[in-house]
């Protein structure tokens, strides 16, 4: 690819949506690795990474539901400042 080609598809890519940057890849990766193979990439991109259920007590602490409706509505402006 040369360095006219990678500027105009830079270019097109700054004005395409979102569902289009999506079809254009999953044809490209179809076209170049076949179905199979572009399943397969997907698969290993799309997995994630880390463990949700040990590592959301950092994001979330260790409240239980009442402490953290507690500190929603602590949050809340009040009716009397209104």
């Amino acid at each position: 690819m040369g360095a006219s080609e990678t500027m105009s598809t830079s270019m097109y890519i700054n004005t395409m949506t979102l569902h289009q940057i999506r079809v254009t890849g999953m044809s490209v990766l179809s076209e170049h690795l076949g179905p199979i193979g572009m399943v397969r990439f997907l698969q290993q991109s799309e997995t994630g990474w880390g463990d949700y259920t040990k590592e959301r007590s950092e994001w979330l602490g260790e409240d239980d539901v009442r402490t953290l409706a507690a500190k929603i509505m602590a949050q809340r402006p009040s009716k009397a400042s209104e």
